[in-house]
């Protein structure tokens, strides 16, 4: 499921009209980094027929899946893959840097491309909705905090957490 917000965040480099929304989204994506399977052919793993199909699950997903909803996709695809399967590779994608491992505070691990341009997240405390965004005053002050403390920034993770405000 792709939220309002990162159809929002998307919408301005999709000029054609002649294609899906859905479509777009997965181009600009892709455009913005190597597909899921060179990156992991490039650093030596052994790409199995089970490995493709989850890694292909993992580049075409909008969302952030836990495994079972990786299995389930996975399984729609090809039933000969089992959960052990999904857990092997995800583990074996984390640990290679293809995959970012995250934790919401919802018991479940779930897991986003590793490469994928930088942004934050906001979950929604009630339905568990994620939201991608990017802020750049949030980016500006970051970098400013780290300057202030005498440290370049290399990186960072921000998680918000709340609950849609009442009319």
């Amino acid at each position: 499921m792709i939220s309002q917000a990162k159809r929002q965040l998307y919408a301005g480099p999709c000029a054609q009209r002649s294609l899906s929304r859905k479509t777009k989204i997965r181009q600009i994506e892709t455009a913005m980094h190597r597909p899921i399977i060179a990156r992991c052919e490039a650093k030596g793993l052994r790409m199995t027929t089970p490995r493709r199909v989850i890694a292909r699950v993992l580049q075409d997903s909008d969302d952030h899946p836990d495994v079972e909803e990786l299995f389930a996709r996975a399984n729609a695809i090809d039933e000969g893959i089992s959960i052990a399967t999904v857990y092997r590779t995800v583990k074996l994608f984390e640990e290679a840097g293809i995959l970012d491992k995250l934790e919401f505070g919802d018991g479940r691990a779930r897991y986003e491309d590793a490469e994928r341009e930088h942004h934050d997240h906001l979950i929604d405390m009630n339905s568990g909705e994620v939201i991608e965004f990017v802020d750049p005053d949030i980016e500006a002050l970051q970098e400013k905090i780290a300057a202030k403390l005498g440290y370049e920034l290399r990186g960072h993770r921000l998680e918000l957490y709340g609950v849609p405000k009442k009319p």
